[in-house]
């Protein structure tokens, strides 16, 4: 194992800037897909076909995480043996990434022997050079997580005497990984790499949970209470921790310990995605596994945020779980696809509504993208004889062209930009604003008129920019939108995706004369179902319509606010808006963004660390394009003078009640 190790760092310098490794995290079986899980891979599939357009040698990892309590439980309710539950459960992510389809080069599943026997070689090659121990443990088990908890760690206003069902008190003898000999290595890594752990405030959680006292991790569970797992090596009597098991995938996959040349190939892994509720498997558990192993660290882990429902976490029990497949069955799988590609900010929490899903999908899809594609297309049958117009030597010199082609080349220096910074929702809205600009460009070149002289080059021009304009955009859409993004293509008579990268910034890539086939509509516009609506109550006498009485407020309706102490983490100044500032705030371990106007008043250096109030259960909203989640107090005397509310006593910290 020691000439392994020495193999892998020497073939990671061999790497060039030129390969992109993506994972996802191993979706646990025994959960139905959701729009969180395809989220996260469809962004993993964003970025590789992005990529893969670029030129990069690109690999997609993703797949399932099929061993552990939960599992062995569900297996013996229903009376079967735990791999033919498990192939039979893993058909439903299966056949859910090739309905949204994912192009993963790879599909791991930890029952698989390819996982397993590396996972083994690398406990038995820790254990025998004394990163592993044998030691009795007395403490509180969490069944729901699979892992060992503390007091701490017990939801509010249970007790050791007074434990939830799902924690049970045990006393028992494990095997430990003495992750504590890594806490001050990590730190420092972390803190001289700041593109290891993004976004940056969960940079700094993981840098704040490090500051405490790191333990050594539990790896292993007795079969005695679990017997579903990866056998230890050197002890037949134990299987492995779901967890440690689970993050050996992102290299067992791609050759460790088992094709040394192909390992050097992929490795380090350009970006590892993962839900914020993983961050310290993934920030903390991970990388000391890999450096007690002498493995090369990952180039940036992050942690994306979570899709709300009504304001709240998607849950089971409170029945707001979304299932892809029904929007994926009513509006195509590609428009959703844009929707959680174009609406979430990656590394914030976003909303998923259906109102937010219908607008979008009418005033993107239908309205910009599909209309432009629709009045182009339409001329080019109707006064080209179906087949692509040849332009004059100087169309793309015009100035309404020039203007417009300009617009274009932004989107795509920009969707490049932002495909670095993993923001592929500010690259979408480049590309939309690009499509906008054509919109315009057609609704001043006017070529109905055109057609109507005798001189038909300068319509013809027209047509050609606009059709190249579209060739350009259809390529930076098709990342995210791959089906319907290759339908546009085909009627502009193009290839499936750009033959090479460089015909992105050039024009003149469609061939004149090339016979086009018939033209369709790429996105139905949706009507809602109409609702009946009811009267408004008159106001009653006395009182102006709009004006609310404060007196008649009740406290039933004041007891509906949920004001919370938060300290703002950061601050910036929303583009675009004088008025307005971004601040990314901390609530209690939860990450916020609010927008507020407030920078006539404050200057964005001046406000971390204030300890604020706000009202922390308001309706998200977008303002300006950027959700916002909650919303300041603060006193104002006219214009002039605004002071924020805030607390500076210590004992009122982060989640602090207020009221």
């Amino acid at each position: 194992m020691r000439e392994l190790r020495e193999k892998c760092v020497m073939g990671v310098r061999l790497m060039n800037a030129d390969r992109f490794y993506v994972t996802t995290p191993i979706y646990y079986v025994n959960d139905k897909p959701h729009i969180g899980h395809a989220y996260t891979t469809m962004l993993a599939d964003t970025l590789a076909r992005s990529h893969r357009l670029m030129g990069h040698d690109t690999w997609f990892l993703t797949g399932t995480d099929e061993h552990g309590q939960k599992v062995q439980e569900a297996a013996q309710k229903r009376g079967v043996p735990e791999q033919a539950h498990v192939d039979e459960l893993v058909l439903r992510f299966q056949e859910l990434w090739t309905r949204l389809e994912i192009t993963h080069d790879d599909f791991i599943r930890t029952t698989q022997p390819r996982h397993s026997r590396i996972v083994q070689k690398i406990l038995q090659d820790l254990f025998d050079r004394g990163e592993i121990y044998k030691a009795d443990y007395k403490g509180l088990y969490d069944v729901k997580s699979e892992t060992f908890i503390t007091e701490k760690d017990l939801p509010d206003g249970c007790t050791v005497d007074n434990l939830p069902d799902y924690v049970k008190e045990i006393e028992e003898s494990n095997y430990f990984f003495r992750m504590s000999n890594y806490q001050d290595w990590l730190i420092k890594h972390i803190e001289e790499n700041p593109e290891f752990i993004q976004p940056e405030f969960r940079r700094n959680e993981t840098l704040g949970f490090l500051r405490k006292e790191l333990s050594d991790l539990c790896i292993s569970r007795p079969k005695s209470r679990l017997a579903w797992g990866i056998e230890l090596p050197f002890d037949e009597d134990y299987v492995t921790y779901v967890w440690f098991d689970a993050l050996v995938n992102y290299i067992s996959a791609v050759g460790y310990g088992s094709d040394d040349e192909a390992f050097a190939r992929r490795w380090p892994c350009s970006v590892h995605l993962i839900g914020k509720d993983i961050l310290t498997t993934h920030t903390v558990y991970w990388p000391t596994m890999l450096k007690a192993m002498g493995v090369e660290m990952p180039k940036t882990i992050f942690a994306h945020g979570w899709w709300l429902v009504k304001g709240g976490k998607m849950s089971k029990s409170d029945g707001n779980v979304v299932d892809p497949l029904d929007y994926a069955d009513r509006f195509g799988v590609d428009a959703l696809r844009y929707f959680l590609m174009a609406e979430m900010s990656l590394g914030q929490d976003a909303s998923f509504t259906e109102e937010a899903f219908i607008k979008r999908y009418n005033s993107d899809l239908v309205n910009d993208l599909g209309n432009l594609n629709s009045r182009v297309l339409k001329m080019v049958h109707t006064h080209c004889d179906s087949k692509v117009p040849q332009a004059s030597a100087d169309a793309f010199a015009e100035e309404q062209a020039v203007q417009l082609w300009s617009k274009v080349q932004q989107a795509v220096e920009e969707a490049e930009k932002q495909l670095e910074a993993l923001r592929p929702d500010l690259g979408v809205a480049a590309v939309l604003e690009a499509i906008r600009e054509a919109n315009r460009y057609i609704g001043s070149r006017a070529p109905w008129k055109q057609a109507k002289e005798e001189d038909k080059q300068p319509l013809y021009d027209t047509l050609v920019v606009a059709m190249e304009s579209l060739r350009v955009c259809s390529a930076l859409l098709w990342p995210v939108m791959p089906a319907k993004m290759e339908a546009l293509r085909s009627m502009l008579g193009a290839p499936a995706t750009e033959a090479e990268p460089a015909d992105l910034r050039r024009s003149g890539v469609l061939v004149p004369g090339t016979d086009l086939p018939a033209a369709e509509g790429l996105f139905p516009r949706y009507q809602p179902p109409k609702t009946e609506s009811k009267p408004q109550p008159k106001a009653p006498k006395g009182k102006t319509e709009g004006v609310v009485d404060i007196a008649e407020c009740s406290f039933d309706d004041f007891a509906k606010l949920q004001l919370r102490v938060a300290e703002i983490k950061a601050a910036e100044k929303v583009e675009g808006a004088d008025k307005l500032l971004k601040l990314q705030l901390d609530l209690n371990g939860e990450a916020r963004q609010i927008i507020a106007g407030i920078a006539k008043h404050y200057a964005p250096e001046d406000l971390p660390g204030k300890r604020i109030v706000i009202i922390a259960n308001l309706a998200p909203a977008t303002i300006r394009g950027v959700e916002s989640r909650g919303m300041l107090l603060a006193a104002s005397k006219g214009k002039k003078k605004l002071t924020l509310i805030t607390t500076d006593d210590p004992d009122f910290a982060s989640g602090a009640k207020v009221g």
